[in-house]
């Protein structure tokens, strides 16, 4: 069961250059509802809809999230959800990140971290503004390096804080 696990996460995670963009997650789209499959609604720069974060964890994750912003002015947001609905990870996220509008319009520039761990997904989503920053290939090495390994331990938070880390190390 648990090699049939880690093969599943390991499919399923994956960086793409799909498009993300547009405003700040503090700005007034700040409760813009997602689409209706997503059903979600952006908080933050921390949207842990499947409740794997301690309030002291996604606080933590914030004041990272909109230190890096306020610095590089790239935005990047950590997503957990509930379900991915039957839908596919790469589009749900591609979906989500341009129904918020994910970082800036004009350079595309966003960045999502999105976990579905009762599916046992996860996903990179960046915009084609930071594909050459943080291409495919980066993203699959944060993903095998520094997250994964913590989210087959169980810890799913210690794998976000990893990835989080990380991205913002090479997007700086």
């Amino acid at each position: 069961m648990k090699a049939i696990f880690l093969l599943m996460l390991a499919a399923a995670a994956s960086c793409s250059d799909g498009q993300a963009t547009n405003q700040s997650p503090s700005s007034n789209r700040l409760g813009a509802s997602a689409t209706s499959l997503a059903k979600l609604a952006l908080r933050g720069w921390v949207t842990d809809d499947a409740d794997i974060l301690n309030p002291a964890q996604e606080a933590s994750l914030s004041t990272r999230l909109e230190a890096f912003e306020e610095a590089s002015g790239h935005q990047m947001v950590v997503v957990t959800v509930q379900s991915l609905g039957g839908r596919d990870v790469a589009m749900f996220t591609k979906e989500l990140g341009n129904t918020w509008g994910i970082g800036r319009a004009e350079q595309d520039d966003g960045v999502i971290l999105l976990v579905a761990p009762k599916e046992h997904k996860a996903r990179i989503e960046v915009g084609l503004g930071l594909e050459r920053t943080l291409p495919n290939a980066l993203c699959q090495q944060i993903m095998d390096s520094e997250i994964i390994p913590h989210f087959r331990n169980g810890d799913y938070p210690s794998g976000i804080s990893a990835g989080v880390t990380a991205l913002i190390s090479h997007a700086s």
